[in-house]
Formats: structure tokens, sequence, C-alpha cells
């Protein structure tokens, strides 16, 4: 188990991404999801992070039954305010426009400010079944930094400093803003997505170096840059689109390099994500058992010396990346 920061907040190495039995993109049965987080359990994982946006608190509920079947002291959990739940009257239609194969009977209200910030968490308890989580995020404050540095981070702070919550950050697609609240706020942990992969290392440039400076951690998502890393192909998804074609030929080199170290592609993309000393954990995502438990016996697997070398060599990884 990692702490995060100078917290008491202690994370496993590999954590479980609820969006994936939020039915992201398609439907995920309950007994399907249910099953995808007790196999996280077995594998040994205990830290889950979830927020209302995936599935419109769908994630959130899923995961907080499953979870009552184990003791709240064993494991941690983690969620996300800035999009505010409300109903939606006679709702018709589907959520997947914004990527959820869930009714639309909901509506996601952008708000960071302090009381919005409250309601958000108060709603995730109740759908959780939890009097309180370990970690809270600011979710996507990209277009509403403002809000989210002058009222959102703040109310945060309070709930940390009350012991409402055990510790505090950001979570974004993006390393630029997560490096200013490193920099600029008392945060204990940032979440970056996408951002620190075989594939995309912008995150080296400032957050990951700033974070060990600050002793911040860092844990990080979409080590397969949703899709292109964990299985390259012609169909395959960067970023949530279509994986542009020589970013898809890098993947299949790397792919075919990892082949010939006896490693799988996914083993090589989690193993280098867990490596830099700022991050704490690899947070993934699985929709089920098959998946978590693909998963961990990747993040387990040993990638060797050789297969960093020559991916060095062959000029698919920058020589700046630490080993």
């Amino acid at each position: 188990m990692n702490r995060l920061g100078r917290t008491d907040v202690e994370v496993s190495p590999l954590s479980f991404g609820g969006a994936a039995i939020g039915n992201l993109y398609t439907e995920v049965g309950e007994e399907q999801a249910h099953e995808a987080v007790a196999a996280a359990w077995d594998a040994g994982i205990r830290h889950f992070d979830t927020a209302p946006h995936y599935g419109l608190g769908l994630s959130e509920r899923r995961l907080g039954a499953a979870l009552r079947e184990y003791p709240r002291e064993a494991y941690t959990i983690s969620t996300k305010v800035g999009r505010r739940l409300e109903p939606v009257p006679d709702a018709t239609g589907d959520d997947l426009a914004n990527g959820f194969a869930v009714p639309a009977d909901r509506r996601r209200v952008w708000d960071f400010g302090a009381d919005g910030v409250q309601r958000t968490l108060d709603a995730s308890l109740e759908r959780l079944g939890l009097d309180r989580v370990d970690v809270v995020y600011l979710h996507d404050p990209d277009d509403h930094a403002e809000q989210a540095f002058r009222e959102g981070y703040p109310a945060l702070e309070k709930l940390r400093s009350e012991g409402m919550v055990g510790a505090i950050g950001a979570g974004m697609n993006q390393a630029e803003m997560l490096t200013r609240f490193v920099t600029d706020t008392d945060v204990d942990v940032v979440l970056c997505a996408g951002r620190y992969t075989l594939l995309d290392q912008s995150a080296l440039d400032d957050l990951l170096p700033v974070a060990v400076e600050c002793h911040t951690s860092v844990v990080v998502g979409g080590a397969f840059n949703s899709g292109l890393l964990a299985d390259p192909g012609p169909d395959s998804t960067y970023n949530y689109t279509q994986a542009p074609p020589e970013l898809l030929d890098r993947a299949l080199r790397m792919k075919s390099l990892a082949g010939r170290h006896g490693i799988t592609l996914r083993a090589a993309a989690l193993a280098f994500c867990a490596a830099h000393p700022a991050v704490a954990s690899v947070l993934v995502g699985a929709r089920s058992a098959d998946e978590v438990r693909d998963c961990a016996e990747q993040f387990a697997t040993e990638v060797p010396m050789a297969f960093w070398q020559e991916l060095l060599e062959s000029g698919l990884l920058s020589d700046k990346e630490p080993r």
C-alpha cells in the first residue's frame, strides 16, 4: 500500500476504476458489475474510484453495494465533485451522447461552488451508502478554473480539516492545470488520465517532477489511452476517438517488440505508468471479472530491462523517461 501525500490515506498500487460498471459505452449487468468488484478484491486491489458522472450515479450505487461485503477499514474509496446531478422529470432517451448507456433521467450541472461541492458529495455518500469517503477530487475543472480554485478547492480543504475526507485533489485529462494545483494549493493527490503513458508523456514535462518535489502523490489513469495500448488494431481508439494511423503504427511496433521479450503490451503499459516515483497507484477500468483478472496479471508481470532498452534504442520511447 502507498500513502497519498502526507496523509494517512493508503492506496493499493493497482486501483479499480468504476466508469465501466457505470455502463460506459455499453450496458453492464448488475451481476457482472458485482463480479468485477469481487474479482478486484480477490486480486488484492484495495482502492476503488468512482464519480457521479459515471452512469449518472450508477457507478457509485453499484460500487457501494458491492463493497458492503467487505470491512470498511480494509479499503479506500474516491469520488469526485464538480458535476452535480439533477433529476429530469419525464425523461426519455439515453445518455450515450455523454458516453453512458443509461436512461437520461438526470442531468449534469457544472458546479465547483462551495455549496455545490457539499451537495454533490452528500448525494454521492447516499448513493455509496457510506458516511465518508477517503479521497475527493475536483472533476475535470478545465473550463471552470476560476471557480474551482476560488471556491471548489477551499471547500475541499475545509472538508479535509474537519475530517470529513482524508485526502483531496483534482482529476483531469491534462497535465498543465494539475501542475497548477500541485504548486498553488495544498492538494494531497492528483489523478492524471492519459497523459503519462507509453504514447503520451506530457505529464513528465512539469507535473511529475513538481509532484515529487512537493511530496504530492499522482494516481495515473488511462494507461491504455482508451484502448490503443490494450490491443492495437484498425478499430482501436486513442483518447476516445479513432486512433490516428501514426499512433496505431507506433503501438503495433511496441506490441511486436513486447512479444519478442515474452510479455504483452498491456504489461508494459501498466509497468511504465507505475515506475515513476511520483505515482502512488495505477487506475484501471474494467467491466468484467475476466478483465480485472487480466489487468492484475499483467500488472504483476515483470518487464525485462532489455525490453525498455530496445524500446529506447528503437526511438519508440524518449530517453528522458525514468527507469
